[in-house]
């Protein structure tokens, strides 16, 4: 290649990055949208891609013109995995910052915690925690009026699992929970949904979110010999049941985590301890696996390959999670601005939003707008995931 033509190229580049830098300056006003992530501490696993991920998109709305020419403003606090900080953080965005809506939560049990902050200021709440009672109400039965959530709830996961159990002729089984917000809350389903699915639950076993060492419960778990184990925690612990389940030679006894298992980082940290094991994935953690005709290939293929791009790091649920609830919120904005009643009811009211988890359909009675269909159940072979028939 001539010096000459490398010039051009040169100067064309630098006209297009122009070009991008001067559209996005150019953006009169902006849309503010708060965002409250575990960036740091115990669930970083969590918030870390989920900050990365409205980054990145929030970077390319931008360069791309902006919301109806208005610049999307992220205003992010990290509230390290801690309840009482995620409730300061969420009203801080709202009475200081002003923000039209707030995306996150990454956990459970902060996510419950604020729920009566957006009650109370009438400002739409999006969250990326899976419990289902972060969007019902059990005094009413009901959804709250302004929280909605993404993540496929721990209902859909169980019932997910309990199918793929019961297709496969497996009814005696064991669990084992964290003891967190998303490990009781899973916890809780999977004994709710067993008489529906005839599971016998032979064990029940505990433990807490630091420890390092589940040896003594799966010792325990082994002696009644159940066909299959499901176990419901997210991050390390997972990692740490895998390993010792693999190291007492338990591999006889199916192992089936939790959707909260959706990280390629997951398999690596196990070492190979993973092989075989089941969990239920959205279509995100999957992309390149999905059909051609998939209704969520072309956006989940765009994402993994910006994401990957970018941060050179394997794409995770949790990331897809607040892609969903970042272009929700962004799609609302397009149609009626920031008015935060009429967010919350476009939100309400959205039918068919082509997702990282699912087709979101959402309605007064549901404020989270999934199916047990938005899982795809896998397996860990070759250090990887496969789909399962």
């Amino acid at each position: 290649m001539t010096l000459k033509r490398i010039s051009v190229i040169i100067t064309i580049c630098f006209f297009a990055i122009g070009l991008l830098v001067g559209q996005a300056n150019a953006l009169e006003g902006s849309y503010k949208v708060g965002a409250v992530f575990s960036v740091t501490g115990r669930a970083s696993f969590l918030g870390d891609p989920e900050k990365k991920t409205v980054e990145m998109l929030a970077e390319k709305i931008n360069a791309t013109g902006g919301i109806k020419g208005k610049k999307l403003e992220l205003v992010i606090y990290d509230d390290e995995g801690d309840a009482t900080k995620c409730n300061l953080a969420v009203e801080k965005l709202i009475t200081r910052d002003k923000v039209c809506a707030v995306i996150g939560p990454s956990l459970s049990g902060p996510s419950l915690a604020v729920i009566s902050v957006a009650e109370k200021y009438e400002t739409p709440l999006v969250s990326c925690a899976a419990s289902y009672k972060i969007v019902y109400d059990e005094k009413t039965g009901k959804p709250y009026k302004w929280v909605f959530k993404t993540p496929q709830s721990d209902s859909m996961a169980v019932e997910a699992i309990y199918t793929h159990l019961k297709n496969r002729g497996i009814n005696k089984i064991a669990i084992m929970s964290v003891t967190s917000g998303f490990g009781a809350s899973g916890r809780s389903e999977l004994i709710r949904l067993a008489p529906e699915f005839n599971m016998n639950i032979v064990a029940d076993e505990k433990y807490g979110p630091k420890d390092t060492d589940m040896t003594a419960q799966l010792t325990k778990i082994k002696g009644v010999a159940p066909a299959a184990i499901v176990n419901w925690s997210i991050g390390p612990t997972q990692v740490t049941v895998t390993r010792n389940w693999r190291d007492l030679g338990m591999a006889g006894i199916t192992l089936y985590q939790s959707h909260g298992f959706g990280s390629r980082k997951n398999i690596e940290l196990a070492s190979g301890a993973a092989e075989g094991v089941f969990c239920p994935l959205g279509a995100c953690n999957i992309a390149e696996l999905l059909p051609a005709n998939h209704l969520q290939k072309s956006v989940t293929m765009d994402y993994m390959k910006n994401y990957m791009a970018k941060h050179n790091e394997p794409l995770s649920s949790f990331g897809g999670h607040s892609w969903d609830a970042l272009m929700l919120v962004v799609d609302a904005l397009k149609s009626v601005g920031c008015d935060k009643a009429a967010i919350r009811n476009y939100i309400e009211n959205q039918k068919g939003f082509v997702g990282q988890h699912g087709l979101f359909s959402f309605s007064p009675d549901d404020h989270n707008g999934l199916t047990k269909d938005a899982f795809k159940m896998v397996i860990v072979k070759g250090d990887d995931w496969a789909l399962v028939d």
